[in-house]
C-alpha cells in the first residue's frame, strides 16, 4: 500500500493537539507531517526553506488547511497550490473555525475540494477528522503522481 500522508496546517496547539489525537486513533494514516503557519506551508510543498532537502515531488495524500493562519493566510496558501503545476490537483480539505460565507466562496473559487467548519465540541470535533481521514485516506482515489 502506498504510503498516505496528511499535511496539517495548524497555528493553534489545541486544535492540532485535537486533530492529531483523533487522526491517531483511526489510525488512517503512515504519518501525519504538522506545519504551523502558511510559510512553513509553502516551504514543505515546494522542499524550500527548513524543507530545502525534501523531496517536492513526494506530495502527501491531502492537506487540511487552516485559514487563519500567521505570515500567510490559507486562502493565499490555497491560491499558490492551485497555481503551480507540481501541486494543483493535491487534495485540500479546509479545517477552519470560520463559519464566514466570504471565507467559505473564496475556499471554493481557489480550489479548495471540501470546507469543513471546525466542531466546538470535542466529540464532534473528534467524529468529523476521524470521517475526513477515512474518505480521504481510504474511499477517495487521488489523482495519479507525476
Amino acid at each position: 500500500m502506498k504510503s498516505r500522508i496528511i499535511l496539517l496546517v495548524e497555528d493553534n496547539p489545541k486544535d492540532e493537539f485535537l486533530t492529531l489525537r483523533a487522526l491517531n486513533k483511526c489510525r488512517l494514516a503512515n504519518e501525519i507531517i504538522v506545519v504551523r503557519d502558511g510559510v512553513e506551508a509553502l516551504d514543505y510543498l515546494f522542499a524550500k526553506g527548513d524543507y530545502a532537502g525534501r523531496n517536492a515531488n513526494d506530495l502527501p495524500t491531502v492537506m487540511l488547511l487552516d485559514l487563519k493562519l500567521p505570515k500567510i493566510d490559507g486562502l493565499e496558501v490555497l491560491r499558490q497550490i492551485r497555481a503551480d503545476e507540481r501541486t494543483h490537483r493535491l487534495p485540500v480539505v479546509i479545517l477552519t473555525s470560520s463559519d464566514e460565507e466570504k471565507d467559505i466562496i473564496a475556499g471554493y473559487e481557489l480550489g479548495a475540494n471540501s470546507y469543513v467548519r471546525k466542531p466546538v465540541a470535542f466529540d464532534e470535533f473528534t467524529k468529523a477528522v476521524a470521517e475526513l481521514g477515512r474518505y480521504w485516506l481510504i474511499t477517495n482515489e487521488p489523482p495519479p503522481r507525476k
